[in-house]
């Protein structure tokens, strides 16, 4: 006669429970980085947005996971939990940029399942509030006075997005990038932290979250935004890079993937949870208060755009003599 006590029964139920979970229950966004930043402003989104729409019966998770600005977390979901249905990880344009770098280890854009981009931002060049600099003008006349004077800091080392950002932005004055002093800091609130402590003078950060640190009361200024034309909101005021001189654009998409092994059904759920989200107003509302621009992309079509992004950023990073994956 076989026996099983009650306790076993309990934990055999919870492990199923657990290995069984739909992609809607028990849900978790994983953001790459400490909190304050960009992936933080990401998962906050999906969470309130999922709550809000009375998609999930209990607020989604957020879980910290910093480490090579998205590499942890992507080698993570890969190799240690690919099958969760239930867990999103939030990325950016920046996670694509180091994917084409080959930062992110063995592992390329094919080896997640891209679902959701739900908002654009753009680059934005950040100083203290006290920074003498009113302009992108007076900052890139003091970099050519002194280069050794101007430190940047970012979340990312050489090659990252903010790097990339504070690159473009040097070329199209006419300077030289390798000359740039540079620190690197693991995200965007770091940088931020260290900017306003007076460790380094300008954060090649994103607008979104200088918008959204502003609200919180840190002491920054935002000299530049990098899109086409200015921003609408808050940032109204902000001359754009162009407007100063500097030809220099950077968009970037915020959105969400899941692991490799997801399936085919769970899958298509976050597709058409998104995709029934994103057409509301309640979530317009919830993009704009954030900083983010409309930009809805998921499934087949989302996967095709990560894939031209990825070749483009390959082609970019080899154009600053920069290691670009095979």
């Amino acid at each position: 006669m076989k026996f099983k006590s009650p306790l076993l029964s309990v934990i055999l139920a919870g492990i199923a429970a657990v290995s069984t979970a739909g992609a809607l229950d028990k849900t978790e966004c994983i953001a790459a980085a400490k909190p304050g930043g960009g992936f933080d402003l990401t998962c906050k989104l999906v969470q309130q947005a999922l709550m809000q729409g009375k998609y999930v019966s209990d607020p989604m998770r957020i879980t910290y996971m910093p480490g090579g600005i998205g590499a942890v977390a992507y080698n993570t979901i890969i190799a240690q939990r690919p099958a969760e249905a239930n867990t999103l990880v939030a990325y950016s344009g920046g996670s694509l940029l180091n994917i084409a770098q080959g930062k992110f280890g063995r592992y390329n854009e094919n080896d997640v399942r891209w679902v959701s981009a739900v908002g654009s931002d753009f680059g934005a060049v950040i100083v203290a509030e006290n920074s003498p600099f009113k302009s992108l003008k007076e900052l890139v006349a003091a970099i050519k006075a002194d280069p050794t004077k101007v430190v940047f800091g970012a979340g990312g080392s050489v090659g990252s997005q903010d790097w990339m950002k504070a690159a473009l932005t040097a070329r199209a004055a006419g300077l030289d990038p390798k000359s740039m002093r540079f620190v690197a800091f693991e995200g965007g609130g770091e940088a931020i932290t260290a900017l306003q402590g007076g460790h380094v003078q300008v954060y090649s950060g994103d607008a979104s979250e200088a918008e959204e640190q502003i609200k919180a009361g840190a002491k920054i200024r935002v000299l530049a935004v990098m899109s086409d034309k200015r921003l609408e909101g808050n940032l109204s005021g902000v001359p754009t890079a162009k407007e100063q001189g500097m030809d220099v654009e950077w968009p970037i998409i915020r959105g969400y993937y899941v692991g490799p092994k997801v399936s085919d059904a769970d899958y298509k759920i976050w597709v058409d949870t998104f995709n029934k989200m994103m057409a509301t107003p309640e979530f317009n509302k919830l993009r704009a208060e954030r900083g983010l621009f409309k930009f809805a992309m998921t499934g087949a079509e989302l996967t095709t755009y990560v894939k031209q992004r990825v070749a483009f950023y390959r082609t970019l990073a080899a154009d600053f003599g920069l290691n670009v994956a095979k």
